[in-house]
């Protein structure tokens, strides 16, 4: 028994990787979504009906046939086109900003709104009311009370 699991195990291992691969369109179209559209850029090439993406998806179609790998494909458009052609760019320096910028943003307004929050407190002190200013007050409260009652 132990020899017919060594021997389906070794099949799968040593099993042609074009065995196990999708349909061509399939691939393409995997391939394509997680590429951005240049034109439309909020889209993705699968997605998208601009010229060029209608271009890139052929262009994938061809390179899938000419027996290239995903990788080799991504890495082919990343040559072309940058990170930019990424949806989820890789880190490194000229990308560092399109992770971290966001987040950047989001503490500088929350350093920006806790700042003027913390000026418009200190602002707003409790001070006692001068007995002028309660002479006054308490005409205006009799003022409006006696317009209300008319």
């Amino acid at each position: 028994m132990k020899y017919w699991w060594f021997a389906i195990l070794s099949l799968l291992i040593a099993m042609p990787a074009s065995a196990t691969t999708v349909d061509p369109e399939k691939r393409m179209f995997n391939i394509a979504q997680e590429l951005r559209c240049l034109v439309c850029q909020n889209e993705s090439i699968a997605a998208s009906r601009a010229e060029l993406a209608v271009d890139l998806r052929q262009q994938i179609r061809e390179l899938i046939q000419a027996g290239r790998t995903d990788d080799e494909i991504r890495t082919y458009m990343v040559e072309r086109y940058g990170d930019f052609v990424l949806y989820r760019p890789p880190m490194n320096a000229t990308t560092v900003l399109l992770w971290f910028g966001p987040m950047l943003l989001f503490l500088l307004g929350l350093t920006i709104l806790i700042m003027a929050l913390r000026r418009r407190k200190a602002r707003l002190v409790n001070t006692p009311l001068s007995a002028e200013d309660r002479k006054r007050a308490r005409a205006l409260l009799a003022q409006s009370a006696d317009t209300e009652k008319s």
